[in-house]
């Protein structure tokens, strides 16, 4: 094994916590990371070693460390040097990283620094401030009246891991994606409006650990093939955040049409919304899906009450996750921000929600209600002929 070049570091974030079952968790993780990798560096080699996954890239190092922030199950991610795993060579590399690292600072000021040691291997000859003040005494002395030791809140920290099979030497971490490898738990089906809210809700689905089926409606002719490819766009988005991506889309003019024409207008919203609950179930159980995903947060909107969501839930048998069900538009703006969605979200592009909407819908709709305006509509039928005008998109990570 050539321990030399450049690596990268991945540390678990929440794994620390699985106890026994942290075997198959780090499986999945190492999985994932060498998915996410695949088309940056084919042969790339991803190792798990005491705690850490160590990612040796055969080339383009740099951009193999940026992509691995986005994979769930990482809590930070550093570029790193490997060499041998003796005092001297550990001394001689850190000088080196450290000197390149110190560059990137304005040369007329001072500098405050620390050296930070994790010493796997405890048969290594010294200790971990042994090595800090080992590494510390051979900075060339032209670079001391620029650094100052800082041990509690210092601008440049050198890391140092010490292993018995190589040594790795950094400076700085980079915040990973967190939560839990995508596919550890399971598979949800995610619904996938256009709008700013749904494709958040499937991200944070995936940072929880499932693996995430897409799903979106489409109402053409009344709403156009553009809104169609605003979708593809966020897909794609969230693809980089998991090792495959199923799109599904389902035509839902007809359901809505019928619904419009055969129920009482102040339920409509919530019949339609129904219907896409028995769908997202229809393609769950074939997609062996254990939930659905949505977007709702409580309140936000007409279909968004207590009463409303319970009348939309009772019409499917699997769980309904919603894991913006507390937030405020701000806090979701923000998610969406920084995952990206938030640019293709909020263009000006109508979706299926916006087609027949009532001018005053119900805000405390009644189960019995909606069973009730039910009965005039042939459901099996519609939902046959929805499920049949499938298109399905397979997307790579």
């Amino acid at each position: 094994m050539n321990s030399t070049g450049e690596v990268v570091l991945c540390r678990f974030g929440e794994l620390w916590l699985k106890g026994k079952n942290r075997g198959e968790f780090e499986r999945v993780l190492v999985r994932n990371t060498r998915a996410a990798l695949a088309q940056i560096d084919p042969e790339v080699k991803v190792e798990r070693e005491h705690g850490l996954v160590i990612v040796r890239p055969t080339r383009r190092a740099a951009e193999a460390a940026r992509r691995l922030r986005e994979v769930f199950g990482y809590s930070s991610i550093s570029l790193a040097r490997g060499c041998a795993s003796t005092p001297d060579a550990i001394a001689q590399l850190g000088v080196q990283v450290f000197g390149a690292a110190l560059e990137a600072y304005p040369p007329d000021r001072v500098v405050t620094f620390r050296i930070k040691t994790q010493r796997a291997d405890k048969r290594f000859p010294l200790t971990s401030p042994q090595l800090d003040v080992h590494v510390a005494e051979a900075i060339p002395s032209e670079l001391v009246p620029r650094i100052r030791v800082d041990l509690g809140h210092a601008e440049l920290v050198l890391g140092i891991h010490v292993r018995k099979e190589a040594s790795y030497v950094y400076v700085g971490r980079e915040s990973g994606a967190g939560g839990l490898p995508t596919g550890s738990i399971g598979r949800a089906v995610a619904l996938l409006s256009g709008g700013i809210d749904s494709p958040v809700a499937a991200w944070m689905t995936m940072k929880r650990g499932c693996e995430v089926v897409l799903l979106s409606f489409h109402s053409y002719p009344w709403v156009g093939e553009a809104f169609e490819r605003k979708v593809e766009r966020l897909a794609k988005v969230l693809a980089r955040y998991q090792t495959r991506t199923r799109l599904v889309f389902l035509p839902l003019a007809e359901i809505q049409q019928i619904v419009k024409d055969q129920t009482p207008p102040a339920y409509r919203t919530v019949l339609y919304r129904r219907m896409m609950q028995r769908l997202a179930n229809r393609v769950a159980h074939e997609e062996r899906a254990l939930a659905v995903v949505t977007g709702e947060s409580l309140g936000q909107v007409a279909s968004q009450t207590l009463e409303n969501l319970t009348c939309i839930e009772q019409a499917g048998e699997l769980p309904v996750l919603r894991p913006l069900i507390a937030f405020d538009k701000p806090e979701t703006i923000a998610l969406a921000q920084r995952i990206g969605t938030f640019a293709i979200s909020i263009e000006n592009e109508p979706d299926c929600c916006t087609v027949f909407q009532p001018e005053r819908p119900i805000l405390r709709g009644r189960i019995e209600d909606c069973v009730r305006a039910e009965r005039a509509l042939p459901l099996e039928e519609l939902l046959t002929r929805a499920l049949a005008g499938r298109r399905v998109l397979d997307l790579g990570p």
